[in-house]
């Protein structure tokens, strides 16, 4: 075992970016948790995190777990902070922010587990999608990477929602949207989501945000509010009922353009139409996209709504698609980092333990492209599983992870001989 935690000064670097977050002892802590949820390879609970770090006999396993559950620091300011390093150093200046928004169940077991209950889980095997555990709402900074072809979501912020409570999934995400617009108040951020994230929070979003989501399919939409009259009394908010997506897919005519989704380009007839779902939206203008494929009998594929009136809508295509990247974070996170196998039980400890998982994806992430990425990893990779892989090209979130696993036991195992110092059979004669 190593006297001290032992962090690669390259990975040290890309810590010291948010070391803001912490006291000077708690970013030690955060140091070694950090490294030791990235190099284990079993169960990822808190005093995996310690073995990891090679900390076992060295450290109290008190220590760890005082990390999550008393030690002053704020999950959100920690995401923020990584926030605000992903658009220093991989976003070009002026760009805008694309922000995926999304909400996700992990499993736990145990009656005293904070916050843990039967809920709905999207992710869950056979016809019935529940199950128990934690739900969380996670929004994610989506970002195009020179050492990948497609997006990818990096989180910068999660919370944690309980079935009962007052605040919903949507006011949850609203308010976090809010924050993020507040620290990065002089970009534009163009946030997606899923049909489940809709509702009246949504109305007061800060002006540099817009919102694109799924239209439910029995929304209602109505016409934009007529111009006043001057006579008396209220006037109206809205005009004639346009009717459902479905019944303006029949009347809406539709034109084909090229649109980039998936790492594929694909014809795709595009129709749109500007209107109110007063029901959501209330009196905020949005735009209906209603995507078909060529052989789509249906009338639509998809149907988009919008706070974003000026780009056009093959884009807006794209930019939904996305979306997709925040639901392949979660399942790498759950099968490569382990997040949410955490075992702890109290308020805190349960609110910070899945965040900090996540950031810990954001943090390889940041560091394979700032430190570890070589532009033969994909080709050496190749080689050494050549009848698997044989048109790799990308590495992945998994090389990213083994390669930083690789630089941090590179790391011990040097500064152990430089501890240790030259051998017997170093030394000539």
């Amino acid at each position: 075992m190593l006297p001290d935690p032992t962090v690669t000064s390259s990975l040290l670097a890309v810590l010291k970016s948010v070391g803001g977050s912490f006291t000077a002892p708690t970013f030690v802590t955060f140091s070694a948790m950090v490294t030791g949820l990235i190099a284990q390879t079993g169960q990822s609970t808190v005093t995996g995190m310690l073995s990891g770090a090679g900390l076992t006999r060295v450290w109290s396993h008190d220590r760890a777990h005082a990390f999550f559950s008393r030690a002053r620091w704020n999950a959100d300011i920690l995401g923020i902070s990584l926030s605000h390093l992903i658009v220093r150093r991989l976003l070009a200046e002026g760009a805008v922010l694309t922000v995926a928004v999304d909400d996700t169940l992990f499993k736990r077991r145990g009656k005293r587990v904070f916050g843990a209950a039967w809920q709905h889980d999207g992710a869950a095997p056979g016809p019935k999608p529940v199950g128990r555990g934690t739900c969380f709402v996670v929004i994610g900074l989506v970002v195009e990477l020179p050492v990948l072809a497609r997006p990818v979501c990096l989180p910068v912020m999660a919370r944690l929602w309980r079935p009962g409570q007052e605040k919903s999934k949507v006011d949850i995400a609203a308010s976090m949207l809010r924050f993020l617009a507040a620290c990065h108040y002089r970009r534009r951020l163009h946030v997606v989501a899923d049909a489940a994230h809709h509702g009246k929070s949504l109305r007061d979003l800060p002006a540099n945000v817009t919102f694109t989501t799924r239209l439910p399919a029995t929304a209602v939409l109505c016409n934009l509010a007529p111009p006043r009259t001057g006579r008396r009394g209220r006037p109206a908010l809205k005009c004639d009922r346009l009717g459902t997506a479905k019944e303006l897919a029949a009347r809406l005519a539709f034109a084909s353009f090229e649109v980039r989704r998936y790492q594929c380009t694909d014809t795709v007839f595009l129709a749109e139409t500007t209107c109110l779902w007063y029901g959501s939206f209330h009196t905020q203008t949005v735009r209906l996209i209603l995507p078909r494929d060529d052989h789509t009998d249906t009338g639509y594929d998809l149907a988009l709504i919008t706070t974003d009136l000026t780009t056009p809508a093959p884009q807006l295509v794209t930019r939904h698609a996305w979306r997709w990247s925040i639901e392949v974070i979660f399942a790498e996170g759950r099968h490569l980092l382990g997040v949410g196998q955490a075992r702890n039980r109290t308020r805190a400890a349960v609110e910070r333990t899945v965040p900090f998982g996540l950031y810990c994806y954001t943090i390889t992430v940041i560091w394979y492209v700032l430190h570890g990425h070589q532009p033969d990893d994909a080709a050496t990779h190749r080689e050494r599983v050549p009848s698997w892989y044989t048109t790799k090209i990308d590495p992945s979130p998994s090389d990213m992870i083994a390669k930083l696993r690789r630089t941090i036991i590179a790391a011990r195992f040097t500064s152990c001989i430089q501890l240790r110092g030259p051998s017997v059979s170093d030394v000539t004669p």
